[in-house]
């Protein structure tokens, strides 16, 4: 099982933080070079992309010789990825740069997994190799590896082997961070304490909604997250507009995609757990996940359409989800929830429903939660449902946590189904 620990890097001293910066600088100019010239191979009809220099000699004094490898490597991957999304007509541009020497570059590198090590502890601590050139100008000795403190709590401390460790400085933080993927022996994963089942619809406002066979559900509200993504967005497309012709970025354009990025992988990540862990507590055993696809191509608005892709990274949000069910036993199955949104529970329209921000109403006298419906709904498409709902429990984030609120799900008597089909 594949997992990774997360954790900041702190230096122990000025210099070694002159140093640290001076490793990631060197990394960040390593991959522009790189990137420059398969971009310049790309554009020649006779170039190839994966014919490039012998970098080693001019940079592995500095980073050492197993990290440039790493970048070359890691470089590769970019480019293979594009490829293979320009195959399928989803890519959305070239591998870019991690900035540039004018406006500072990104502090990045890769590190092999034999060429660091991380020990947890009271005082814990990660020892990386960096360049001879570097270890002569700072006096480390020849074997010698680059101290530095480690804080944080990852979940994985045990594990079989390490891989490539991501370092980088997080600007937005103002702090050293460090990405260590790990493989875990599958016996640490947990076990389903029972085998019940629920089914979630991802949505535009609120996140996600969620119903189980257990009768319990579950709606991750939204719009504030929305909200300040879209600020974000609009912030950056006028920084975009003021640039000086055959500009296309700055230092602060990408600070705000970078922040925009972690602001959101932040709540999906604590979404993520959070959903997951409270499935467990209900002995789910399996989760269905809509395919995004069908809903986009059904009857949601452009507008719509276009922050859910944005915002939600689809993919991305549904790996994280399995990789976290992974350690509850739990399975995640993705299928086609389309029309879900739109069906009525009582009678089964869809023609005749109408949707007006979260209610769902029918000619028939149905009135329900939108979003709960659908994922009722989805979930009996899967299953059988025989427990009736319990009073749906809303929870929103506070950039730390999510939280329920006092009340579960706003003016109840109107949105819940069941309260609404009881009380016709």
């Amino acid at each position: 099982m594949k997992r990774s620990n997360t954790f900041d890097v702190v230096p122990q001293s000025e210099e070694d933080e002159e140093l640290l910066r001076r490793l990631l600088d060197a990394s960040a100019a390593l991959w522009n070079e790189i990137n420059y010239e398969r971009r310049e191979n790309y554009a020649d009809p006779d170039g190839d992309v994966w014919d490039i220099s012998e970098y080693r000699g001019r940079y592995g004094g500095t980073v050492g010789a197993s990290t440039v490898q790493q970048i070359e490597r890691k470089n590769r991957e970019a480019w293979k990825s594009f490829f293979a999304l320009k195959e399928k007509g989803e890519a959305n541009g070239k591998p870019g740069f991690w900035g540039n020497s004018e406006d500072g570059r990104e502090l990045r590198a890769y590190i092999r997994n034999t060429s660091y090590s991380v020990e947890w502890g009271e005082y814990s601590r990660l020892e990386i190799l960096v360049g001879q050139d570097l270890k002569d100008e700072y006096g480390l000795g020849y074997r010698e590896r680059l101290r530095l403190e480690v804080r944080g709590n990852p979940n994985w401390k045990e594990y079989e082997k390490q891989g490539r460790l991501e370092l980088f400085y997080d600007e937005q933080a103002q702090t050293f961070r460090a990405f260590q993927p790990v493989t875990v022996d599958d016996s640490r994963l947990a076990h389903p304490l029972a085998s019940e089942e629920a089914a979630l619809d991802i949505g535009a406002n609120n996140l996600v909604a969620c119903t189980t066979t257990t009768g319990t559900q579950l709606l991750y509200e939204g719009r504030d997250l929305f909200e300040r993504f879209r600020e974000t967005t609009r912030e950056i497309a006028l920084l975009q507009s003021l640039l000086e012709e055959g500009r296309y970025s700055s230092h602060r354009i990408r600070r705000l995609y970078d922040r925009r990025t972690k602001r959101r992988d932040h709540a999906q990540d604590a979404l993520a757990r959070d959903l997951i862990e409270r499935l467990y507590d209900e002995g789910v055993s399996t989760v269905y996940v809509g395919a995004l696809t069908d809903v986009l191509e059904t009857h949601w608005s452009v507008e719509t359409n276009a922050k859910t892709h944005n915002f939600w990274a689809f993919r991305a949000f549904i790996n994280r989800l399995a990789c976290t069910a992974e350690e509850y036993g739990i399975s995640v199955e993705v299928r086609s929830e389309a029309w879900t949104s739109q069906e009525c529970p009582n009678c089964g329209s869809i023609e005749d429903t109408t949707r007006h921000r979260d209610t769902l109403t029918c000619p028939c006298g149905f009135e329900g939660h939108a979003d709960l419906v659908a994922s009722e709904t989805f979930l009996r498409r899967q299953t059988t449902v025989t427990r009736s709902m319990a009073r749906p429990v809303c929870l929103k984030w506070d950039d730390h946590h999510w939280s329920e609120l006092p009340r579960s799900v706003p003016n109840e008597e109107h949105t819940n189904p069941q309260v609404a089909s009881v009380g016709r």
